[in-house]
């Protein structure tokens, strides 16, 4: 799974038939603490996710398992928008 931001949208006048009617969001991969990690992804969205978001996002085979997309050739999904992450930095490493 990916915690990203929803930093873009692509529009894509021509492409297969299977995309027809899927959102493609462009999407900056964050750490935990909310800090922007390397790289782009664009995805397509499963949960109505809007500009700046936070989401979670799933690759390869598991995009297409998402809601709407099977059979469609997809690498990424959006399957949530993130409302909190909490991490006890302070946790015992055992």
């Amino acid at each position: 799974m990916i915690l990203a931001r929803v930093v873009g949208t692509v529009v894509a006048t021509r492409k297969d038939p299977r995309l027809e009617g899927k959102k493609l969001l462009v999407l900056k991969p964050i750490a935990p603490d909310g800090k922007d990690e390397s790289g782009y992804v664009v995805a397509v969205d499963t949960v109505s996710a809007g500009f700046r978001e936070r989401v979670l996002a799933v690759s390869g085979s598991s995009a297409r398992m998402a809601e709407g997309c099977k059979d469609t050739p997809v690498d990424t999904s959006i399957v949530g928008i993130i409302d909190t992450i909490d991490m006890d930095e302070g946790a015992d490493s055992r």
